[in-house]
């Protein structure tokens, strides 16, 4: 009987993928943000919110961010995404502006607000929703159901936290 019930359960194992089996997510593109501090690459969760990365892709592969600025920063998080924070004399307006084009749609998920979490930033209505990324630096589980997590930092977390006001995105891709 306990032989057959391991052989059930390395069957069961077998046909469960192996990512699923480590509890990791399921595998998306990756955005990689360089600044002079360091690099910090973002899987992003196409399959949970499809058309808020299909935009996000979109304008970082049109070199959207490059240049831009960081023009937030708290203790819980950093924001960026405007472009006017390209021009410094602009740095009292930075923050509100973003691309343009809004999603239209607000593709809550199972992901929570977790320290290196990446969101989308609005300013009242999650359909709203456009240019502007936040990383989460802690837990911030005020924001669940009222902002979009599109995504999850994979690597450079401790680049987030030393990033500052002003400090510039030097280059932003996409790798499949």
């Amino acid at each position: 009987m306990r032989r057959l019930m391991i052989a059930t359960a390395l069957a069961l194992i077998a046909c469960v993928p192996l990512a699923a089996q480590r509890g990791a997510a399921p595998a998306g593109p990756t955005m990689v943000i360089e600044t002079l501090k360091g690099t910090i690459e973002i899987q992003l969760f196409r399959s949970e919110s499809p058309k808020s990365v299909a935009h996000v892709l979109d304008l970082a592969t049109h070199n959207f961010y490059r240049g831009q600025r960081i023009h937030r920063v708290e203790a819980s998080l950093v924001q960026f995404g405007d472009p006017k924070s390209r021009d410094v004399s602009m740095r009292e307006w930075w923050g509100r502006q973003g691309s343009g084009s809004p999603i239209g749609v607000a593709e809550f998920n199972k992901h929570k607000h977790i320290r290196g979490a990446v969101g989308l930033a609005h300013t009242g209505n999650a359909a709203y929703a456009d240019s502007q990324l936040y990383i989460c630096k802690a837990a911030m589980p005020s924001l669940d159901g009222k902002h979009v997590v599109i995504g999850q930092v994979l690597k450079g977390m401790e680049v987030v936290d030393r990033l500052q006001v002003a400090d510039v995105l030097r280059n932003v891709t996409v790798r499949e």
